[in-house]
């Protein structure tokens, strides 16, 4: 018969010493998703020795395990969010590309959320940060799910400040007067400030953004005690600003450069080291903590943009525009991960197993002992295997949707198989010089073997043997993924915009600005609450 596989051997294990049971003697773990915006997967100095800024990440990573092959669903903010909550691809849950501020739609109601099925197994939910997933209405995180919610519903970026942060460009403060001192600027938004939620309620507009990391870390503490309090398991989905532009640098006399983005990164970090010492302090070995990012850096805001690591898209960024935030290369989806949950996830190991924030939706539910929603087909896997060390087996094949550069949005434009990534589509997304590169149909696709290439340099040569035996096999995976969204029950989201809906503390007062106490000057228990009409 010969030797047994090694996945058959984990079955056989997992037949004998029985499956893991959530159940067991301290109940279903809590869970803590800490979701990075536009972080590099060099950002993580355990992942990148240049990186000096996260030791609390590092010592993270040192407690737990490091995944170096983890890729976000899609890279760029609202398609990533929704296929994290919903363990689908854009293609099947219907967020192809962003919502705005003015989006009457979000994430489609039929779509079910992680939160929603741990809320019916007996989990307290809670999102803090960004949401960018639909604000009007039922798109509302409290009615996706979480019992609680304190943030932006939306990027930072999306709105007004009175203390704008660092930008490129730059962009000015919210007009605190009439139509006259409004500055129009490219690529900022000087009508409406930025709001900030709890619940349904604006408690700030604009926000101050050199107070916002204090309080989300505070509202997670207060979240994490409450919930550990109650007796009840929990679920904490922390999408942090960080490291979206505008940077804040909380350091007085800001450097230059790197220099801030290095502050912020701190920053960041220092929040991620409370997170986990708040949630160790209610029981070490209880709680599960997942870190990771939603896309990679965004590559047009330069000096303001993380680290790649050695995943630069060299083929792209010979022919100019970027390989990053938007795109199908490396730069753009492969993100750093690191699941700490002591007694449970080895520390010390680092796993290059082929996994996706895809994932984290069928592993949860399952640690959880619920049940996915029936009636659809999900892009993740349940990998509490991998984490447990186990098995080192992740996906054998992973799609890549393009999420802003050439093609079509949400379409499938590469395919990873095992060590070999085909790009059908290239080009489109721009880099910090403002090229965009020309947007390019591959047929047959490029294909680059990561093994031997990983700065996806130089792809194989069409007429090479390697590329002649492997084109089959792509192809092959390539239209059975096809074959199989065609075949699923597919979701369509509504993108449709109406100015009406853009939350609006005060309609009378320029910029929606809360009528009172200046913005930056105003204590969280004191500040007026507006509510927002959904």
């Amino acid at each position: 018969m010969g030797a047994p596989s090694p996945r058959a051997v984990l079955v056989l294990a997992m037949v004998l010493v029985g499956p893991w049971a959530p159940r067991g003697g301290y109940g279903q773990p809590n869970f803590i998703v800490i979701l990075a915006d536009d972080v590099g997967w060099g950002d993580l100095g355990a992942n990148w020795a240049e990186t000096k800024e996260t030791p609390h990440l590092d010592q993270l990573a040192a407690e737990g395990t490091r995944f170096v092959d983890f890729h976000s669903a899609a890279s760029t903010c609202s398609p990533s969010r929704a296929s994290l909550l919903t363990g689908r691809l854009g293609v099947r849950n219907g967020v192809t590309h962003n919502f705005a501020i003015t989006s009457v739609g979000g994430l489609p109601l039929n779509e079910t959320t992680l939160a929603e099925v741990l809320q019916e197994a007996g989990y307290s939910t809670g999102a803090i940060g960004k949401w960018h997933l639909g604000h009007h209405g039922r798109h509302h995180p409290n009615s996706r799910g979480f019992d609680y919610y304190f943030g932006i519903p939306y990027s930072h970026d999306m709105g007004c400040t009175d203390t704008p942060g660092y930008n490129l460009p730059p962009c000015p403060p919210c007009p605190r007067h009439g139509a006259a001192a409004r500055v129009a600027r490219k690529d900022c938004y000087t009508e409406v400030a930025l709001p900030l939620f709890e619940n349904v309620t604006i408690v700030q507009q604009p926000v101050a953004l050199g107070s916002l990391a204090r309080r989300y870390a505070e509202e997670a503490a207060r979240f994490i005690r409450r919930a550990s309090k109650s007796g009840r398991p929990f679920f904490l989905y922390l999408a942090l600003a960080h490291m979206h532009v505008p940077l804040w640098d909380p350091q007085p006399a800001p450097a230059s450069g790197r220099g801030i983005y290095g502050a912020s990164l701190s920053e960041m970090d220092a929040l991620v080291g409370r997170i986990k010492q708040v949630a160790d302090s209610h029981g070490k070995g209880n709680t599960l903590l997942w870190f990771t990012g939603d896309n990679g850096p965004w590559a047009q805001k330069c000096e303001l943009a993380g680290r790649l690591g050695p995943f630069v898209g060299a083929w792209q960024r010979q022919r100019g525009g970027s390989s990053a935030k938007q795109t199908t290369w490396e730069g753009g989806h492969r993100v750093p991960a690191v699941v700490y949950w002591p007694g449970h996830v080895p520390a010390k190991r680092t796993s290059r197993a082929l996994l996706s924030t895809l994932d984290i939706f069928p592993t949860l539910v399952a640690l959880a002992g619920a049940a996915l929603p029936p009636n659809r087909r999900f892009d993740g896997l349940d990998v509490s295997p991998v984490l447990f060390g186990w098995s080192d087996e992740g996906h054998e094949v992973l799609l890549h949707p393009n999420s802003g550069a050439a093609g079509k949005v949400g379409e499938i434009e590469a395919l990873r198989l095992a060590q070999y990534k085909a790009f059908y589509t290239t080009g489109g997304a721009m880099a910090c010089d403002g090229s965009t590169g020309p947007a390019e149909h591959h047929q047959p696709p490029l294909i680059f073997n990561l093994d031997r290439d990983i700065q996806e340099q130089e792809p194989l040569d069409a007429a090479s043997r390697e590329y002649q035996a492997v084109l089959p096999v792509i192809s092959r995976a390539y239209a059975q993924a096809l074959e199989d969204i065609a075949a699923d029950n597919v979701s369509v989201a509504d993108y449709s915009k109406d100015p009406a809906v853009i939350p609006c503390c005060d309609a009378q007062h320029v910029a929606c600005r809360c009528h009172g106490a200046p913005a930056a000057a105003l204590d969280f228990h004191t500040e007026r609450r507006t509510r927002l009409c959904l």
